[in-house]
């Protein structure tokens, strides 16, 4: 008989995993890809089809699909477009996803204690947190990945030589999920392949055939979209800011999955070194347990763990798309894997208190440091807005140096007139489409001097960092700033969280 699969302790670490991901979300600031998600959305689906699969220079205009997009939008319909309502949304897949785990994890270790540590440390994961809150589509594609993981677990369990035989809703729900995660991210394609590959792995022949017939399945519920694949690949191929990943990003990833990044520079070491000894402890009872017992439950939550991010970085030394969040998935079945590692491999009681006292305050540093960090890329745009709103004169101009700052502030505060200067066009950071722009009405303007050509007044608007990076490549300021001061008097200069604000006035 199966274990009950919810009880009053599982409702209890669900409480606890709400508590920790409703902290903040009326406070925190928001980004430009929050921002854009909200703008983008609002739209609706038949403006959003346009701003993304409208092609130019033969490549699409966004590189997402619009599976997340399209939930937002009927989810603002109801519940409306306040930081909270949206936010929410995210936290809800969050929670999904850490009840997932508990399952994924039970049926991997027929263990309800290890299952509930499992569904403790995802609940307090910083990484997990993190995108339980953000308005993106992350903490959706962790939610589809681990109900197909959960799917393949139940559906491969079947004895019957035919393979859909007994257990075929789950090799249903596994081409339904699969389909729905491919729709939220286009890398969700990594974790399933690391997936698709476990039969082999475990020579499990008969789930394997049904893998294969699962397969075809959601490629079937996926194929209206795979038309538009060769078009956004383009677009990741001419425009994506994504850097090609050293041997460096592996450590980062350690840093992710345990606390999560940034860190404070003075914590960076320290916080490695806690997170090495937890990954030794980690791997040398997982080696000394499976040689010892010949069981293999813990290579198999290792292998989800770092078999999609390895995929994922190999592709990108070809085409760099490795970005971190996009494995939320493999990080919550990470905390699967230490659940295991504590509970599962005769671990010494001093060991095992160790281990969680590490991870605890790897919790406690990594989820202080989302709560409070306010740096680069956030900013707090909406009492920016405000603030211009009561000095900017009839006649001024309002120009940022980029999109990264203008659409924040363009969402809470849509009427002030506002202008960016748009990216060099072709360059990877080029990644606003003209199709998008316009379903989102905004303009990116050519350059500074056509902005201002006429102006008495400018508000100039730049990331501090922006500034940082161009002095320290040997110019002496930003090239706006050099055009501004040589055509206008600086009036004031405020500093907003390290965002810039300059008034020039006509001489």
């Amino acid at each position: 008989m199966r274990q009950n699969t919810f009880n009053s302790k599982i409702a209890a670490i669900l409480v606890l995993a709400l508590f920790i991901r409703l902290l903040g979300i009326a406070s925190r600031p928001i980004w430009y890809d929050e921002s854009f998600s909200i703008l983008f959305a609002e739209k609706g689906l038949t403006a959003m089809l346009h701003g993304t699969i409208t092609t130019f220079g033969g490549s699409a205009a966004e590189e997402h699909p619009l599976g997340y997009y399209t939930l937002l939008w009927v989810w603002m319909k109801i519940f409306g477009e306040s930081l909270i309502a949206v936010r929410l949304f995210s936290i809800i897949a969050g929670l999904v996803s850490v009840y997932l785990v508990y399952l994924i994890a039970l049926e991997a270790l027929s263990d309800a204690k290890s299952a509930r540590l499992s569904m403790v440390f995802a609940s307090l994961a910083p990484f997990q947190v993190h995108y339980a809150q953000e308005i993106r589509m992350y903490s959706f594609l962790a939610m589809w990945l681990l109900l197909a993981t959960y799917a393949y677990q139940r559906g491969s369990k079947t004895s019957a030589a035919v393979p859909w035989t007994g257990n075929w809703r789950w090799w249903v729900l596994f081409s339904v999920s699969a389909a729905l995660a491919q729709y939220t991210h286009s890398l969700a394609a990594f974790y399933l392949v690391a997936l698709a590959l476990l039969p082999i792995l475990q020579k499990n022949w008969q789930a394997l055939r049904a893998m294969v017939l699962a397969g075809i399945g959601a490629l079937i519920l996926y194929s209206p979209w795979l038309l538009q694949l060769p078009a956004q690949f383009s677009k990741i191929q001419s425009a994506y800011w994504v850097e090609r990943p050293d041997i460096s990003s592996l450590f980062t990833l350690l840093l992710v999955y345990v606390t999560n990044v940034p860190l404070p520079a003075n914590l960076i070491m320290a916080v490695l070194f806690i997170v090495l000894i937890i990954m030794a402890i980690g791997f040398i009872q997982t080696a000394r347990y499976t040689r010892q017992t010949g069981a293999k439950d813990g290579l198999w939550l290792l292998y989800l763990s770092f078999a999609p991010p390895l995929f994922l970085f190999l592709f990108s030394q070809w085409r760099p798309v490795y970005v971190e969040r996009a494995l939320l998935p493999s990080g919550a079945i990470f905390c699967i894997w230490l659940a295991w590692v504590t509970t599962k491999t005769n671990l010494s009681n001093i060991a095992q208190y160790s281990l969680l006292g590490l991870l605890g305050v790897s919790s406690a540093l990594g989820i202080y440091q989302h709560l409070t960090y306010d740096g680069f890329p956030y900013g707090p745009f909406r009492e920016l807005d405000i603030s211009l709103r009561q000095r900017v004169e009839s006649q001024d101009v309002i120009v940022h140096s980029n999109k990264l700052s203008a659409l924040p502030a363009i969402l809470f505060d849509s009427d002030l007139s506002q202008s960016f200067i748009g990216d060099q066009p072709g360059s990877r950071t080029d990644t606003l489409a003209p199709a998008t722009q316009q379903v989102l009405n905004v303009r990116a303007e050519k350059d500074i001097q056509s902005v201002t050509r006429n102006a008495k007044r400018v508000w100039y608007i730049i990331y501090q960092r922006s500034i940082d990076e161009y002095q320290a490549s040997g110019y002496p300021t930003h090239p706006d700033i050099e055009y501004l001061d040589s055509q206008y008097n600086l009036e004031s200069e405020e500093s907003w969280d390290g965002i810039q604000v300059l008034l020039y006035t006509k001489p």
